[in-house]
C-alpha cells in the first residue's frame, strides 16, 4: 500500500500535479465504460520529465500507469488501480506543421476537431472521425486506432500516424518511424531498452511458424477495421518477415496499443485534402435493420464519403432529447433502421447525378421505402444526431441500458447481413432486442443488449452474450474490436479470437516493452475480468433518496446521475459550438464537466454512510463551479440536467450545514429590494461602496445592479385599461420588477400598439433566486402559490408571457419538479412564452399589423441566455427582429456570457465568470461594429456584456418598441 505521505512527495517532485484526494479519486474511477476502479492517484504532468519521474515512481513502488486524454473510451481502457495520467490539460500543442508533406506533429491532448479547425484554411484535414470527434483527443485515438465513420474513404488512425515519440518502461526516450530493412537490423544491435524491443519483435516475427499462425488466426485482411491485441499482423508485410516492403514502421504498431507498451509525447499525422466542397446526404428508410444491411452492400458500389445506419432504438432516444429532436427534420413515420449515404464532388449537379444513381440502384433493388436527400448545413445535423446516438441512449429511463461489450465488431461487408442475421438469432436466444447503428459500410455496427447490470442474471447475460458473439465474429474470421479497443471488456477474449500461441506471442512483446508492467495494466494481456469491477454493486439494495423536488421522470435523482454515460459530450472546446459546459472550458479540469458532477453525486448518492447522503464536502466541491447554465439538460444526449440536481444538493446540503448570510442576501432579494425601493437612490449609492461589496461578499470590480426609481408593478396600476380584443398575461418578474422597469414599460407599449391588452395580476416571484441558492422550500412555496394563482386564467387565448427568460421559463421546467398540484402546473406550461416566443407565434399566425415597424436600416447581433437556449431556442429572437423589413439579423455562437444571476458577483467566483465571457462572447462583441445593436433577453447577460466589453446591450423588446413608427 502506497501511503499519501509518498504520494505529496511525487506531487512535490513534478512542475505538473498528483492529486490523491477523494474527489478526484472518485472522478476518475469511470470513463465511458460499465467499469470502475478506485485509482491510487491521478497525475497531471506538464512535461516530459513529469512522465519520467512518474515512469520510475511506476516502476519503484510496482504500480501501474494508466494513460488518459478524454476519458471517451467504451471498454475501461482508462479504468484502474494504478496512477492515471491524465494528459489532456497540459499537453495540447501543436509543435510543427508542413503544409508541402502534409504532416502535423502534435502533442497528445489535441482535440481532432480543433486540429481540423486549425488545419482547415490550408486546405487539409486529420480523416479519421470518431463520433466524439469535438473531444476526443489525439493520444486517445491512436491509443484505440480509432476510425469512425469517414473510414471507407480516408482509413483509420493507423494509416495516419508516421511517428511517435515515446518515452519507454525504463525512462528513456525513443522515436519510432518509418525505417529501413536495413536500419531496423542495426537497432537490433543496440544496447538499449529500444534495441531490446527490436531484438524481441525480430525474433519473435522471423520465425516462419508464427507467421503462418497470425495469417491463420488473424481477422480477414479485407477487413479494415481491425483491433483485437497488438497489431502484429502488421509486420508481415515487411521483407524481413515474409513480406515485400523493405520499410517498416513500428508507430504503426503502436496504434492500437491503449497505452500499454509506451508513453507517447508526440505523433506525426499525414493529413488529406478536404473533401470535395459539396456534398448530398441520401438517407434511406428501412423497414427492417436486416434490409439496410443488404441495401449497403449495394449502396457501397457508388464510392460513398458516409455510410452509416441509425435503427428504431437509437432514433426514438432521440426524440425527448431538446438538443436533438430538432435534427430529426428527414425522418418520414417510424423506420425501423435508417442509412445515411454521403456523396461528394466538386459541384452540385455531379454530386446530384451521384445521389440519383444511388437511389436509382437502391429502387432497381428493391431497397428501402423513402430516399429523402439532405443538403448544406443540413448534413451536419444528421452528422450530430448520429454522432449523439452513442450518448441518447443514456436516455433510456430506468435501470436497463444498452451495454458496450459487442459493441465494436468488424466483418468483411458481404459477411455483414449474413452475420447480423446469425447475431440476431443469438439475441433472440436470450429475448433480447439489441441496438444496431453506426459504421455499416466499413462492416461494422455498434450492436448493444440492453441489460440491467445492477442485477446478477443480467451480468451472466453480459458475460454469455459476449462469449457467443466472440466465437460467431471468429467464425466469420471479424475483428472482435474494430476501433474502440479490447480494454477490460474484450481483452480477455484475445486468446479465442487469435489463438493461444497468438496470444502467448503478444504476452511476449509486452514483456519486451514493459518488462514491469508498469503501462495500463489488465489491458490487452493478462487481462481483468470483463464482469468485475462493474460500475455498480450486483443486486445491492437500491439507495432510497428523499428530494423536495419531483423526480419521477427519471425514477429518481439517483437514476437521473446514472444516465451519464461518460460519453464527454461536456468536454466539448469552445470551437465545437454550443454552450456546455461553461466551467470546464474556463478551466480545463475534469472536476468542472457535467460528467464530473454526475458521476460524484451518484459516487456519494450510492455509497455514502451519511443520514444525508448529500452531506459531502467533495459534492460542494463539485458543485461549485457550476453556472446552472441548463445547457447539459439540452445539450448532453442523456439529458444529465445538472442545475436541477445542484438546486437539490444545494438544498439537502444546506439543510444539515446552514445558509449562509451571502446565500440569504441572493435568495431573498425581492424581500431587501422591496425595503430598498423606498429610497432607490439612497440604496443604490450604499450597496456601490467598496463596504457594502465586502460585506456582501461581492467581488469590488462589480457593479451592483440599480433599482429603478418605481416597481413595474406600481407604473402599471397607473395605466389606463385598454380595450383590444386579444389579451395577455404578463408575469412581471422579479428583476423586470425592480431593475428593468423600463423594459418592462416598453413590453407594455409595445403590446399596446399591436393590438393587445397586457394585464398583470397580484402573483408572486418566479423563485429563480431562490432555486439557484438552493432555497427550495422558499421556492415550492412560490411555485404553488403562482400555480393557484394562474391556474384558471391561463389558457391558449390568454397566454402568459414573459420578459425574463430565467424567470418565465421556471413554469417550463422547475414548476413541475416543485408544485404539488403538478396537474395545473403542466397545464399552465403548455401556455407559457418568452415575449419572443409568443410574438414570434402570432408572427406566424398573421395577428398584428408589421406595417407599424420602421422601415430605416440596422444590423442586430443576438446573444440568448442561457436557460432560453437549453429550454426555449433563439429563433423567436431571430424572427421577430427580423419584423422590421430593412433590419439584418445575425445570432451570435456565444455559449454561455459567464454572470449566470449571482455567480458572476460572488468575489471567489469573477474571475471564473470574466473567463467564461472571454471563452466566446466577449471577443465576439468587441469585433461587432460600434454602430451594430446587441439585442440580449437576460438581464445577468447585458450586465456582464457591459462589464467584459463596455457595449450596451438591449432587450429584443426595447428594440421593437423603439422601432414602431
Amino acid at each position: 500500500m502506497i501511503q499519501n505521505t509518498v504520494l505529496k512527495q511525487l506531487h512535490n517532485s513534478l512542475s505538473g500535479d498528483v492529486l490523491f484526494d477523494n474527489l478526484h479519486k472518485t472522478l476518475y474511477a469511470t470513463d465511458a465504460s460499465v467499469y470502475r476502479k478506485i485509482p491510487l492517484a491521478v497525475a497531471f504532468p506538464k512535461n516530459d520529465k513529469d512522465l519520467k519521474t512518474l515512469i520510475e515512481f511506476a516502476k519503484k513502488n510496482n504500480t501501474t500507469l494508466i494513460p488518459r486524454t478524454a476519458g471517451t473510451s467504451l471498454a475501461g481502457q482508462c479504468v484502474g488501480d494504478g496512477i492515471v495520467v491524465d494528459v489532456s490539460k497540459h499537453f495540447t500543442k501543436i509543435i510543427s506543421f508542413d503544409a508541402v508533406n502534409k504532416t502535423v506533429t502534435l502533442q497528445p491532448g489535441v482535440v481532432r476537431d480543433s486540429l481540423n479547425v486549425y488545419l482547415k484554411e490550408f486546405g487539409l484535414f486529420f480523416g479519421p472521425n470518431t463520433s466524439t470527434s469535438n473531444r476526443c483527443m489525439i493520444g486517445g485515438m491512436v491509443g484505440n486506432n480509432s476510425s469512425g465513420s469517414t473510414s471507407i474513404k480516408y482509413g483509420v488512425t493507423r494509416d495516419k500516424v508516421l511517428e511517435i515519440k515515446t518515452i519507454l518502461s525504463d525512462g528513456s526516450s525513443a522515436t519510432f518511424n518509418e525505417i529501413t530493412s536495413d536500419e531496423f537490423l542495426e537497432k537490433i544491435k543496440e544496447n538499449t531498452q529500444e534495441g531490446k524491443i527490436y531484438r524481441a519483435i525480430y525474433s519473435e516475427l522471423s520465425q516462419i511458424e508464427n507467421q503462418k499462425e497470425i495469417k491463420k488466426e488473424f481477422p480477414k485482411e479485407t477487413i479494415h477495421r481491425r483491433n483485437t491485441g497488438y497489431a502484429v499482423d502488421e509486420f508481415l508485410s515487411s521483407d524481413l518477415f515474409g513480406g515485400t516492403e523493405s520499410t517498416i514502421n513500428i508507430a504503426k504498431f503502436l496504434s492500437g496499443s491503449e497505452g500499454t507498451l509506451a508513453f507517447s509525447t508526440s505523433i506525426t499525422l499525414q493529413l488529406d485534402d478536404l473533401p470535395p466542397t459539396e456534398s448530398i446526404m441520401v438517407c434511406t428508410h428501412f423497414k427492417s435493420v436486416n434490409e439496410s444491411l443488404i441495401a449497403t452492400v449495394t449502396a457501397m458500389n457508388h464510392n460513398l464519403y458516409n455510410c452509416e445506419l441509425m435503427d428504431k432504438t437509437i432514433l426514438d432516444c432521440t426524440k425527448n432529447n431538446r438538443d436533438l429532436a430538432k435534427n430529426r427534420f428527414f425522418l418520414k413515420g417510424d423506420p425501423e433502421a435508417v442509412l445515411m449515404l454521403e456523396v461528394s464532388a466538386n459541384s452540385l449537379d455531379k454530386a446530384e447525378v451521384l445521389a440519383d444513381n444511388l437511389i436509382k440502384d437502391l429502387e432497381k433493388n428493391n431497397l428501402g421505402y423513402h430516399h429523402p436527400k439532405v443538403y448544406g448545413k443540413d448534413i451536419a445535423k444528421v452528422h450530430y444526431l448520429r454522432k449523439a446516438g452513442l450518448g441518447a441512449l443514456g436516455n433510456m429511463i430506468g435501470d436497463m441500458k444498452a451495454v458496450a461489450c459487442i459493441e465494436d465488431t468488424a466483418v468483411a461487408l458481404e459477411d455483414l447481413p449474413n452475420y447480423i442475421e446469425e447475431f440476431t438469432q443469438i439475441m433472440s436466444k436470450y429475448k433480447q432486442n439489441a441496438v444496431y447503428y453506426a459504421h455499416a459500410g466499413a462492416g461494422e455496427l455498434h450492436l448493444r443488449p440492453i441489460l440491467n447490470l445492477k442485477k446478477k442474471a443480467d451480468v451472466v447475460l453480459f458475460r454469455k452474450i459476449t462469449t457467443e458473439t466472440a466465437k460467431l465474429v471468429k467464425k466469420y474470421k471479424g475483428s472482435f474490436s474494430g476501433e474502440h479497443g479490447d480494454g477490460i471488456v474484450r481483452a480477455e477474449f484475445i486468446p479465442l479470437m487469435i489463438g493461444e500461441k497468438n496470444y502467448q506471442l503478444l504476452r511476449r512483446i509486452k514483456k519486451a516493452f514493459d518488462p514491469d508492467n508498469i503501462f495500463n495494466k489488465g489491458k490487452i494481456t493478462d487481462a481483468f475480468s470483463m464482469d468485475e469491477n462493474l460500475r455498480y454493486e450486483i443486486d445491492r439494495d437500491e439507495p432510497e433518496i428523499k428530494t423536495i423536488q419531483d423526480f419521477s421522470d427519471s425514477e429518481g435523482i439517483l437514476k437521473l446521475a446514472e444516465k451519464c454515460n461518460g460519453s464527454g459530450d461536456c468536454r466539448k472546446p469552445v470551437e465545437a459550438g454550443g454552450t456546455m459546459c461553461p466551467s470546464y472550458r474556463a478551466t480545463k479540469d475534469e472536476k468542472d464537466t457535467t460528467r464530473a458532477r454526475a458521476n460524484t453525486l451518484r459516487e456519494f448518492l450510492t455509497n455514502s454512510k451519511e443520514a444525508n447522503k448529500f452531506n459531502h464536502k467533495e459534492l460542494k466541491e463539485v458543485f461549485d463551479l457550476c453556472l446552472s447554465c441548463k445547457a447539459c439538460a439540452s445539450e448532453c444526449p442523456s439529458n444529465v440536467d445538472i442545475a436541477t440536481m445542484k438546486a437539490e444538493f444545494l438544498y439537502q446540503y444546506q439543510e444539515t450545514n446552514g445558509y449562509s448570510f451571502r446565500s440569504k442576501l441572493f435568495a431573498e432579494n425581492v424581500k431587501y429590494n422591496k425595503l430598498g425601493s423606498i429610497v432607490p437612490s439612497l440604496t443604490n449609492a450604499i450597496l456601490n461602496t467598496p463596504f457594502a461589496k465586502a460585506a456582501m461578499g461581492v467581488a469590488k470590480e462589480r457593479t451592483v445592479p440599480k433599482l429603478a426609481k418605481s416597481t413595474l408593478k406600481k407604473w402599471y396600476k397607473k395605466q389606463p385599461i385598454t380595450k383590444h380584443k386579444k389579451t395577455v398575461y404578463l408575469f412581471c418578474d422579479e428583476f423586470t420588477n425592480f431593475y428593468d422597469v423600463e423594459i418592462g414599460k416598453d413590453a407594455y407599449y409595445l403590446l399596446d400598439k399591436l393590438g393587445y391588452n397586457l394585464k398583470i395580476v397580484n402573483h408572486e416571484e418566479s423563485g429563480r433566486s431562490y432555486i439557484s441558492k438552493g432555497f427550495l422550500k422558499q421556492a415550492k412555496a412560490v411555485c404553488n402559490f403562482n400555480v393557484t394563482i394562474f391556474k384558471d386564467i391561463i389558457t391558449e387565448k390568454t397566454p402568459l408571457i414573459g420578459i425574463e427568460p430565467s424567470a418565465i421559463l421556471t413554469f417550463r421546467d422547475e414548476y413541475i419538479r416543485l408544485a404539488d398540484d403538478k396537474k395545473s402546473a403542466e397545464k399552465i406550461a403548455k401556455n407559457v412564452f418568452t415575449f419572443e416566443e409568443f410574438l414570434a407565434k402570432e408572427l406566424e399566425n398573421k395577428k398584428f399589423d408589421t406595417n407599424v415597424f420602421t422601415n430605416k436600416t440596422k444590423t442586430l447581433k443576438v446573444h440568448g441566455h442561457c436557460h432560453q437556449k437549453a429550454l426555449s431556442g433563439t429563433h423567436a429572437s431571430f424572427q421577430i427582429l427580423n419584423i422590421p423589413k430593412n433590419y439584418n439579423v445575425t445570432i451570435i455562437n456565444s455559449g454561455c456570457c459567464g454572470m449566470a444571476g449571482s455567480f458572476g458577483y460572488e468575489k471567489e467566483h469573477y474571475q471564473i465568470s470574466m473567463q467564461v465571457g472571454e471563452d466566446t462572447l466577449f471577443p465576439k462583441i468587441r469585433n461587432t461594429p460600434k454602430e451594430t445593436e446587441i439585442a440580449a433577453a437576460g438581464t445577468s447577460c447585458r450586465h456582464q456584456i457591459y462589464d467584459g466589453t463596455k457595449r450596451i446591450a438591449k432587450h429584443p423588446i426595447t428594440i421593437l418598441k423603439e422601432a414602431l413608427s
